[in-house]
């Protein structure tokens, strides 16, 4: 998406107004460590460490929204139940969130509840009502659509098969006068009648049309199929990293790539690209410039772990992130270091960190960071200002600026991030990055490493690595400057 095109769309978010109908569910997330076997049968035992619990489905979609800058109506069915409790509270929690939610005494609050360890699900346990609603709590459902449209840009119809929306409660999304936009997991979209966009993902179009999604070729075939056995005005299947493909009748299929990323998780990233989708329509944007801020924003949710949401912060940061070179995106403030970290870390990553003034890259230096990274998932190499290394070095240092150097050492494939820092030692870095193992040349011992103290403390390591003999950043200032010559 063009800078100024997400900057523009950004400043008119606030204001806009959205209802999202559908299943509300409470995501529970349970972190903790596995380091053995159960001693009662072959399964894993998790040493809960953490838990985490939000909205899900169709909440979190309307939590997408509020990250955005949007006010939301959210319209659900909640049961007379603890997790309906829950559900309550963070829709109370959240400023932007208007509570629409029914109460269901006969149905159980739908909760889906994860156990993870080292960033990989290893079980999930779901409580929850597949059948209808009862047809006075639909009747309830109709008339909270008809109260809650009134002054909102668009409704986002959130299916996921719970037995929410029932043909009552489409009828009074389609008859609101708003446009309206449908995430199914239905194998047919028959049921939504003619509503102004259904978006399933390839594996649900296949489903939906019978047909293979693999190729542009199959999935233009596939949407062509699908809007031949619905009423939907158009049909846009998100593609994960190939995009988005969109199939409007009486037009031509449109295919919309995506940007590469590193995916941590991708659960609820669908839900992130309606919200993003539906707040672009709602703010007066074009169908082109909202599918562009929904690719972008779903791209940026699946760089989190669980059912994320994003923020204009993070979109803007993206836009520029996509518009460098590679070695560019490598560069990092403090905050955006720890925000990498945090991500490395929930996928049970093991983080190192170097550091040193490289004001003219050897083959020491590649080769020092190329063992570094073998000791490490990820490794962050902390890299002195200008000003910091005249401190160290004098007058005359350094020969390449920081922003050469910086560039130079992200050019590196075993180098993940860079980090400059202005201080005479890296101990405030090391601090915010808490590695779990720091590293530096055997040309010191253990006790002079600075932060050592601190990386032991909490539980990580100090590694000495070789240096390659012969090569040193002094001797070839020397050598450029014709010193040593006869």
């Amino acid at each position: 998406m063009e800078f100024t095109a997400l900057q523009d769309l950004i400043r008119g978010i606030p204001g806009v107004r959205v209802v999202c109908v559908g299943d509300v569910m409470v995501d529970r997330f349970v972190y903790g460590e596995v380091t053995r076997l159960s001693a009662e049968a072959p399964i894993p035992v998790l040493a809960r460490r953490r838990e985490m619990v939000m909205l899900g489905a169709a909440g979190n979609v309307a939590r997408n929204v509020s990250a955005l800058g949007g006010q939301v109506a959210l319209v659900g069915v909640i049961g007379s139940d603890i997790e309906g409790r829950e559900a309550l509270r963070l829709v109370g929690d959240d400023g932007r969130i208007e509570g629409a939610l029914v109460t269901d005494t006969a149905r159980p609050t739908t909760l889906k509840t994860r156990f993870i360890s080292g960033g990989r699900q290893l079980l999930r346990v779901d409580v929850e009502e597949t059948d209808a609603v009862s047809a006075e709590t639909s009747a309830r459902l109709a008339r909270t659509v008809r109260n809650v449209a009134p002054g909102a840009g668009v409704i986002i119809l959130s299916d996921y098969g719970k037995g929410v929306v029932t043909e009552e409660v489409i009828a009074a999304c389609r008859n609101s006068g708003l446009p309206v936009l449908v995430d199914s997991k239905a194998r047919s979209f028959q049921r939504y009648g003619a509503v102004d966009v259904i978006k399933p993902n390839a594996s649900e179009l296949a489903h939906a049309s019978g047909l293979p999604t693999g190729t542009d070729a199959e999935v233009e075939a596939a949407l062509a199929r699908a809007l031949e056995l619905c009423e939907a005005r158009a049909i846009l299947v998100t593609r994960a990293a190939q995009g988005m493909s969109l199939a409007v009748r009486g037009q031509s299929i449109r295919h919309f790539p995506g940007s590469p990323r590193e995916v941590f998780d991708v659960s609820g990233a669908g839900d992130t690209a309606i919200a993003a989708l539906g707040t672009g329509l709602a703010a007066g944007k074009s169908i082109e410039d909202a599918i562009a801020f929904a690719l972008l924003a779903s791209g940026v949710a699946v760089g989190k772990v669980g059912t994320a949401t994003v923020t204009p912060d993070e979109l803007v940061e993206a836009a520029l992130a996509a518009h460098m070179a590679a070695a560019e995106a490598k560069v990092a403030t403090v905050a955006r270091m720890v925000e990498e970290i945090a991500r490395w870390r929930a996928r049970g990553l093991r983080v190192g960190f170097t550091n040193g003034c490289f004001d003219i890259l050897h083959r020491g230096h590649v080769a020092y960071l190329a063992q570094a990274r073998s000791w490490c998932d990820r490794l962050i190499v902390g890299v002195n200002s200008d000003r910091s290394v005249r401190a160290l070095k004098g007058e005359g240092r350094p020969v390449n600026d920081l922003e050469s150097r910086a560039l130079v050492l992200a050019g590196l494939a075993s180098v993940d991030l860079v980090a400059p820092f202005d201080e005479d030692t890296p101990l405030e870095l090391i601090r915010s990055a808490r590695p779990d193992v720091l590293i530096k040349g055997a040309d010191y011992t253990e006790s002079e490493v600075v932060g050592g103290d601190l990386v032991r403390g909490w539980g990580g390591e100090v590694r000495l690595a070789p240096l390659v003999e012969g090569y040193s950043t002094t001797a070839a200032i020397r050598r450029m400057a014709g010193e040593g010559r006869k």
